[in-house]
């Protein structure tokens, strides 16, 4: 059974492709040293550190009770310079770090390994003990430490307020949420550029020389720019389902992401379900699944919207809740039950969902998860709808990490006639996810940070991890990353869409990355290529999306499925309720 990281870049909005990183330094240019944390931080570099019994929010008892089983497990809050670049301002901020005593002593020990799970905005708090436990030959050697980022969890927050503007022009509530934010004194140290001077400080304060690092989603965008920032102090380090960190913002990855969220949906989770029909009773033909789909509304519709949202989406995320996904879409389909509230229909289609023969316990436990953050998604809207009718001047509050590090990353586009073209063009291109999408604020928000140069010379040898279909990362992201840094190596997995890979419990995948770890030896090339593992409920591997070649892995992100079947939905928005095909099936006009 192969275990998967959940969480990573869950939001869906995107932009344009923005300037590559310049690789290569100039002529003759010395390489750059690392920071002196330790004499940025002056007194901090002294404080006493106190180590106490961990508390891990959000997280379930019975999993919080496996991490306490980890050997030395302990946390503590560690105070840094708010402002890396002006520590002697006196302003200071906390960080809620988390350590594990896992490695054996003596010369076998590597030292420590730091985990961010993504976000932006992720508690990485957890992972330290989570990561002993998943790859528990690599924990004999490492000490994993966890911890929640600047802004996230229980380090300090970043909350934003602004005024609620007398008007109902999407832009000008953008501009206003966005500049309140700014007023806010901490927002501009909410960076991923500062977390990485925590981070190498958090090594500072463990006594150690140098640290690894396993990052997924953004974290590693986060890994990348420590890497580029400390190469001298990093010893391993893995990127696992990778943005694509060739760019000099993160717009590229969200601009890829609703389109890779199609392109999973029409390319994996339909051709799962035709495979299945004697569970899922939809027919046999992925596009006839489709037809179906959109003739229910598709995400066209809020209920659409909300099995999308809380039971498609979070199975792209983790391949093993597929039938989750499945029964979802089933569900929908067959919905002809006479109008109700939204909130029936859910309490409904979910009692369908949950009859789906062979359902898993962790399918069951899924559900009904999702149903609970369906059922809120409904009352939210209810009071928005409420709320509307009020005045406006009314302050509102909101938990603004995500968007501060992402926007502040890097300048984005800022020509909102670019988002009118960008919107319309998903509505045509990307119609399963359109309707979920609009002007992310970093249309907005304005920025002068920008990612340093990794120096050819001295940037760290790391290895890549990505799926073929991964939804929230997309593949041709984590391929630009692998060939844009120096002394990466990539490992794909064909056939894949979870997000998240290590460990993936198949010797292709996991053992070059573990070797790595203990040795610092990279594969020989620079692409490997490995095979996915079965979906539930089946025995073998099919072949779907691209195809592996030499390691790399072909696929087109608006594909001849994908191009069908935004067809069908153009046909049927359009009253047409056929789609002409050629002699082989396919529409027509491709």
């Amino acid at each position: 059974m192969r275990k998967y990281f959940r969480g990573g870049i869950a939001a869906v909005t995107g932009v344009l492709v923005a300037t590559s990183i310049v690789l290569t330094p100039a002529a003759g240019a010395a390489p750059q040293q690392d920071p002196d944390t330790t004499k940025l931080a002056g007194a901090l570099a002294t404080q006493s550190v106190k180590w106490e019994e961990c508390t891990f929010p959000g997280v379930a008892e019975e999993t919080v009770k496996k991490f306490k089983t980890v050997k030395g497990l302990a946390c503590a809050t560690i105070q840094v310079p708010r402002d890396w670049h002006n520590p002697a301002d006196g302003n200071t901020i906390g960080i809620r770090v988390s350590k594990t005593e896992t490695a054996y002593k003596g010369t076998s020990r590597q030292g420590i390994a730091l985990v961010n799970p993504g976000g932006p905005g992720g508690s990485g708090l957890p992972w330290g003990a989570a990561m002993a436990l998943r790859a528990p030959v690599l924990a004999g050697q490492y000490d994993f430490i966890g911890f929640d980022p600047r802004g996230v969890g229980l380090s300090t927050p970043l909350t934003c307020s602004y005024t609620v503007p007398n008007s109902t022009d999407i832009n000008v509530l953008n501009k206003a949420k966005v500049q309140g934010c700014l007023e806010n004194p901490l927002t501009q140290f909410i960076t991923t550029e500062q977390t990485t001077y925590d981070m190498d400080f958090i090594r500072v304060l463990l006594g150690e020389k140098k640290t690894s690092y396993i990052g997924y989603s953004y974290g590693t965008w986060l890994g990348t720019w420590y890497g580029a920032t400390f190469p001298g102090k990093v010893h391993r380090m893995l990127l696992d389902s990778a943005v694509d960190a060739s760019q000099s913002t993160l717009e590229n990855t969200w601009d890829l992401q609703p389109r890779t969220r199609d392109r999973q949906f029409q390319e994996a989770l339909l051709p799962y379900m035709a495979r299945n029909d004697a569970t899922y009773a939809q027919g046999t033909d992925p596009m006839e699944i489709r037809r179906k789909w959109e003739k229910a509304g598709g995400t066209r519709e809020f209920l659409g919207q909300l099995f999308v949202a809380w039971f498609v989406i979070p199975a792209m995320y983790d391949t093993t809740q597929y039938p989750t996904a499945a029964s979802a879409v089933a569900a929908v389909i067959g919905d002809s039950a006479p109008a109700s509230s939204d909130s029936e229909k859910v309490e409904a289609l979910v009692s369908k969902m949950l009859a789906t023969p062979g359902l898993s316990p962790e399918n069951k436990a899924f559900i009904a998860k999702g149903k609970s953050n369906a059922l809120a998604a409904i009352a939210k809207k209810e009071r928005v709808a409420v709320k509307a009718t009020t005045a406006a001047a009314e302050v509102e509050s909101w938990d603004a990490t995500f968007e501060a590090i992402r926007c502040q990353d890097g300048q984005w586009n800022q020509n909102l006639h670019y988002w009118n073209y960008w919107l319309a063009d998903l509505t045509v291109n990307a119609p399963f996810i359109a309707p979920f999408m609009s002007t992310p604020l970093c249309a907005y928000w304005p920025t002068k940070n920008s990612m340093p140069k990794p120096d050819k010379k001295t940037f760290p040898r790391l290895l890549v991890a990505q799926s073929e279909l991964d939804a929230a990362t997309a593949y041709e992201g984590g391929l630009a990353t692998a060939k844009a840094l120096p002394n990466a190596k990539l490992i794909s997995v064909d056939n894949e869409g979870s997000h998240g890979l290590f460990p993936y419990n198949t010797d292709c995948v996991d053992d070059p990355i573990v070797f790595y770890f203990q040795t610092g030896a990279t594969p020989r090339k620079q692409f490997t290529g490995c095979q996915a593992l079965p979906l539930p409920g089946e025995d073998k591997t099919f072949d779907v999306g691209g195809k592996l070649t030499n390691g790399k892995v072909k696929i087109k992100m608006i594909t001849p499925a994908v191009k069908e079947a935004n067809k069908i939905v153009k046909d049927l928005l359009s009253g047409s309720s056929t789609a002409a095909t050629d002699e082989s099936g396919m529409p027509a006009n491709l």
